[in-house]
């Protein structure tokens, strides 16, 4: 079986010591590849440089796909200017990214720091973009479905994406793949406590799901206080096959087509 991170990190310094080691542990493992959002302006050439450098003749490691985008989490020194330059990377790097992201809303950033007007401005923007040139988009959301949703209607593109650590209600689920997206399912499902996003994820048709890791944040159940790993990918793959009826090749293969589907990639 072969399987795609949706959702790593793999540009933070946690795994700088160790990638190369780390990497190739997860082709052993038959994680064919990561994709790798970049999350503010600062880390855009690295994330780009890091997937570069990784697929340049590494037959014995995953093949890394780069996003570009700004994470809500990082706007207190931003401004219009910054997302001006990320237009600039977009038309500069097409060829290579697969996505724009990560973006969305977080409605506990915007409580604390007073922001959300700024939040959605910068999500706003980034969805246009990702239209415009063709892309999907990768969303961050936590207690913002109901500022993401109107605002994905608002700006519905043919191209979808992933929602990104999805936890939610089904009907909030549903309501994001008819718009087009797949939901990203990583950790949480570990988690004996979230009994409504298992039970989503239970409900839901095998085509609507990717698997991710979030790595180096999000440790899975029976993993806290430490650092995240790609590697984790196969044990919440794991975890979904006991919710799921499906036999577990049938998930790997769906799960995969699904990848291919999002970010348009060859099987």
């Amino acid at each position: 079986m072969r399987f795609t991170d949706s959702h790593c990190h793999l540009d933070f310094d946690e795994f700088s010591a160790s990638l190369t080691e780390l990497l190739i542990n997860c082709a052993a493992s038959g994680i064919q590849r990561i994709i790798v959002p970049a999350t503010e302006p600062d880390n855009w050439l690295k994330v780009l440089g890091l997937c570069a450098q990784n697929n340049s003749g590494q037959a014995q490691r995953p093949r890394l796909l780069p996003c570009l985008g700004i994470h809500p989490w990082f706007l207190s020194e931003l401004s219009q200017q910054h997302l001006e330059q990320l237009t600039a990377f977009t038309r500069q790097h097409s060829n290579k990214l697969v996505a724009i992201g990560e973006t969305g809303i977080d409605g506990v950033i915007a409580e604390k720091e007073d922001n959300l007007s700024k939040q959605i401005a910068f999500f706003e923007y980034q969805l246009q973009l990702a239209g415009e040139w063709q892309l999907p988009v990768i969303v961050h959301h936590r207690k913002s479905h109901h500022k993401i949703i109107p605002l994905l209607k608002q700006h519905k593109s043919p191209y979808g994406g992933i929602i990104h650590a999805f936890s939610g209600s089904y009907q909030e689920a549903k309501t994001y793949l008819d718009l087009g997206f797949k939901l990203g399912i990583g950790g949480t499902i570990t988690y004996d406590r979230a009994v409504k996003t298992i039970n989503t994820v239970k409900r839901l048709p095998l085509s609507a799901l990717v698997l991710e890791t979030d790595a180096p944040s999000m440790p899975l159940s029976g993993f806290q206080g430490q650092s995240n790993s790609p590697l984790r990918l196969i044990n919440v793959f794991e975890c979904l096959t006991r919710i799921r009826q499906e036999p577990a090749e049938v998930i790997a293969r769906q799960i995969e087509k699904n990848i291919n589907e999002v970010f348009r990639l060859p099987d």
